[in-house]
């Protein structure tokens, strides 16, 4: 049985079940659209959660008066505390610039300060994650050179349970969806080959083999899951683009995942779920009929 045959018999019975095919068809796109809203909820969740995580550092106030080579031997030796991803000094200039810059149009209250900046050089330390922060500060702290070690303390505390429910609770979420998606498809699928039953057993009767049969619905099961499933990426897509525009226009400082290459691969994954539960669906469902 050719591919051009076999292809051709399932658009057929498409078309044939029409009501059936549209039935499975809006099922598969409202099932898979709500999945991807809790994908991209996920996805942007772990996003600004990781964001705040990179944001987070140890930073050590040094002793005035060291130079050049004493700040790059201490900054070898913290680079050289486990945990530590990088290392960046910051003048005391340069911490001057940055709180003018962070007072905007009330920086005219640092007027006069430069000769006299009460500023400290410094480095900001950065780790491979919060749980790191305060291993780092405690051995920062003992050496030569640093005068003062500060980091958010409370902030830390909070945030680690946070992050872990947050990243449990996500994943939970997203596999009991899948799971219930994977039922409903795959059951309305079903329910579209069982209410061929009749035309079945007349194939069977007139001496067709499995493997005829079983083809082009399982090809069927496939175009109907798929078709479903472009449909949902398609309102995804859409939904999310004017969410983040939405957002960007609101509050532009809320760490969001772009639209794109994002919508790409969510298409992709709900497409192959799509494809494969429709085609799992009608497989399972004939089983039943090629037994008899």
């Amino acid at each position: 049985m050719g591919v051009r045959m076999i292809l051709g018999e399932a658009l057929v019975s498409v078309r044939r079940n029409a009501l059936m095919s549209l039935a499975s068809t809006t099922t598969v796109a409202v099932s898979l659209f709500i999945l991807a809203v809790f994908l991209l909820a996920a996805v942007n969740v772990d996003h600004m959660v990781k964001t705040i995580e990179g944001e987070l550092e140890v930073r050590l106030y040094l002793s005035a008066g060291l130079d050049e080579a004493a700040l790059e031997d201490l900054r070898a030796l913290v680079e050289a505390l486990e945990g530590v991803t990088e290392v960046i000094y910051v003048s005391k200039e340069e911490a001057l610039a940055t709180l003018r810059q962070q007072l905007g149009p009330r920086a005219d209250l640092l007027e006069g300060i430069d000769e006299m900046n009460p500023l400290r050089d410094s480095f900001r330390v950065f780790t491979q994650g919060p749980a790191w922060i305060e291993h780092v500060a405690a051995a920062a702290a003992g050496l030569g050179g640093v005068e003062d070690v500060g980091y958010q303390r409370e902030l830390i505390q909070r945030l680690l349970p946070l992050t872990s429910a947050i990243h449990f609770g996500g994943l939970v979420l997203v596999g009991l969806m899948v799971i219930a998606t994977l039922f409903v498809i795959s059951n309305t699928v079903r329910l579209t080959i069982l209410a061929r039953s009749e035309e079945i057993s007349i194939m069977k009767l007139v001496g067709a083999t499995d493997w005829f049969i079983r083809w082009p619905l399982l090809l069927e099961g496939m175009l109907l899951g798929l078709l479903g499933a472009a449909i949902a990426a398609i309102g995804a897509w859409q939904a999310y683009a004017w969410a983040v525009n939405g957002v960007y226009r609101a509050v532009s400082f809320i760490p969001v995942v772009p639209v794109l290459p994002l919508a790409w691969r969510l298409g992709l994954l709900l497409c192959g779920l799509g494809a494969v539960i429709g085609g799992l669906g009608s497989v399972l469902s004939l089983r039943r009929f090629l037994r008899t």
